[in-house]
């Protein structure tokens, strides 16, 4: 018999399937999927040999407008059957009732996630190379979409206006507070104070190495993590992946030999897309103290138990300072950008 899992009600869950997923077949083992860092992934094989992933949110203490499954369903369905590779979607569920949130169901994906030096060294020297390579052409491949011709209509405000609207008000819901606070209200204002001009494209919002599947050659070939995707600057998802691009001497999976440097990633974006990429500067910093203020929910969710089961909390215990250190980042960012 299958233990319980956080956030999985088999009984109503498998009802509905059968019911919403032409070829479904009951009964079906659910598996809770570790890493997930926003919302909760477990892996379902039905009794026919079918694998699915379902997503949902966390089981409690969720940030407003976070966590959106229906935002998730909207955007891997418009990403589908274009050159932005994306696991098949399959079926939303948006009654509660079910268990507990909505959910959405894709097909599972298999291929190697990136989320450490220890995966990328799974990867062959040749793959690591191609998969540096890929990620930036399937980054300009996202980048070339129409948001309207995609049906992603989003708002015509400014992304990195609305974005430090919504994370300013979210991380005082994760109840950040003194000094944190302050240096998170500096880096604000800071950034406010400095707007870009942007342009408009679909901006996936958490583009990085372990949101995405590899195959053996190195070839993306699913991109995962939809719900912060938006219509935006182009230019926030690059300085994004930038900013998580590891080099060697530091920790992450691009920093193992094989994989372009930071620099090189920005220069092939701009060739593959003629964009100006000087201003990477001022979204590098931007995207430090988003992830800072990221971080700070994560914790909160974890310290809250909303999070099941999958190993991580005791990394969230140990490393309370994170967040802080990424606002500096950012707050240091800006002054080498001159933007102060």
């Amino acid at each position: 018999m299958m233990a319980a899992l956080a956030g999985i009600e088999k009984g109503p869950i498998e009802e509905w399937l059968v019911a919403n997923l032409p070829g479904f077949a009951a009964p079906a083992t659910f598996t809770l999927v570790p890493g997930g860092r926003s919302n909760l992934t477990y892996r379902i094989e039905d009794a026919a040999g079918h694998v699915y992933a379902l997503r949902r949110p966390p089981t409690g203490n969720t940030l407003h407008t976070a966590h959106d499954m229906g935002r998730e369903w909207r955007f891997v369905s418009a990403m589908a059957g274009t050159a932005v590779p994306v696991a098949t979607p399959r079926a939303h569920c948006t009654d509660r009732a079910v268990t507990g949130a909505e959910f959405t169901v894709m097909d599972f994906v298999e291929g190697q996630v990136l989320g450490s030096a220890e995966d990328a060294q799974a990867l062959t020297l040749e793959a690591r190379a191609r998969a540096g390579e890929h990620m930036v052409e399937v980054l300009a491949a996202l980048h070339a979409l129409d948001p309207d011709e995609r049906g992603i209509r989003g708002s015509r405000r400014g992304f990195a206006e609305r974005q430090l609207a919504r994370w300013s008000a979210q991380v005082r819901d994760t109840g950040v507070e003194g000094r944190e606070l302050i240096l998170f209200d500096e880096v604000h204002r800071l950034l406010a104070k400095h707007l870009p001009a942007e342009t408009r494209g679909v901006v996936h919002g958490d583009f990085r190495p372990g949101n995405m599947a590899f195959g053996p050659d190195g070839s993306v070939v699913a991109v995962f993590d939809w719900e912060l995707s938006t219509a935006g600057d182009p230019m926030a998802d690059l300085a994004y992946l930038v900013s998580h691009w590891a080099e060697p001497g530091e920790e992450g999976p691009t920093a193992v030999e094989g994989f372009p440097r930071r620099a090189d990633v920005a220069a092939h974006y701009g060739a593959l897309t003629g964009r100006d990429v000087s201003g990477l500067g001022y979204w590098v910093a931007f995207h430090s103290w988003r992830s800072a203020c990221i971080i700070a929910g994560v914790r909160a969710r974890y310290l809250a138990g909303a999070m099941a089961n999958d190993g991580y909390l005791d990394q969230v215990r140990a490393d309370q300072a994170a967040g802080r250190l990424l606002a500096e980042s950012a707050r240091q960012a800006l002054e080498v950008a001159g933007l102060n």
